[in-house]
């Protein structure tokens, strides 16, 4: 019997946008995103750019725990989730952003089924904003470009001895997909992958995980 583990990247694939994208729309100003614009131009790591950025925040704590909450979340996870936990797979998520808002939106079903959340950590305060943490040097998952690593993840799940079922759909996703064994891929990681000609199994929402997980594990 094949032993399987799920690993999901979080912004724009369990949430429907990434966090940053929904800070730019609501908070940033031209001077503001100028980072992301150096990061695009491969002049500051995603990491560096994304702490910069966030460190500008000056909500008061409760307006941006409310803001946090009107991040729209795939309504299908949690029917995944069982299932994985029903067929005894393992779930993890992993994320280069951070676990501050990640947990608040999240947080009760990450205890429900046990996952393993693997990103940066994230401290907010008015005065200082939404600080992220990257893990340390020596862990075995840190990455200095991004905080952390899912390629490390999967590969660390791989020589575990598991089949991997990979869901992502940004860039940054591409190298934990290419060792993956089923890779449910949207947006620029399904471009990506087709432009690559490697299969990928093109998904809408986690309803299509579901049935999969339903029909074929």
């Amino acid at each position: 019997m094949n032993k399987w583990a799920f690993l999901s990247d979080f912004d724009g694939t369990i949430s429907d946008d990434d966090f940053f994208y929904y800070t730019a729309e609501a908070f940033f100003d031209d001077n503001a995103l100028k980072p992301w614009r150096e990061y695009l131009a491969g002049e500051k790591s995603h990491f560096d750019a994304l702490k910069e950025m966030f460190a500008s925040l000056r909500l008061p704590q409760d307006e941006f725990d409310r803001f946090i909450a009107g991040v729209r979340i795939d309504p299908r996870i949690e029917n995944v989730f069982a299932i994985c936990r029903d067929k005894q797979i393992p779930i993890y998520i992993a994320s280069a952003g951070c676990d501050y808002y990640i947990k608040r939106l999240i947080g009760d079903l990450i205890d429900k089924f046990q996952i393993t959340l693997l990103s940066n950590r994230g401290e907010y305060a008015q005065t200082s904003g939404l600080t992220m943490i990257a893990p340390e040097k020596n862990d075995p998952f840190y990455d200095p470009l991004v905080g952390v690593s899912k390629y490390k993840l999967a590969q660390t799940l791989k020589n575990k001895g598991y089949k991997l079922i990979f869901a992502g759909d940004g860039a940054p996703d591409f190298e934990s997909a290419q060792i993956s064994d089923i890779v449910f891929a949207k947006k620029i990681l399904l471009q990506k992958r087709q432009e690559a000609n490697l299969p990928s199994r093109k998904f809408e929402s986690f309803a299509d995980i579901e049935q999969f997980l339903k029909e074929e594990i």
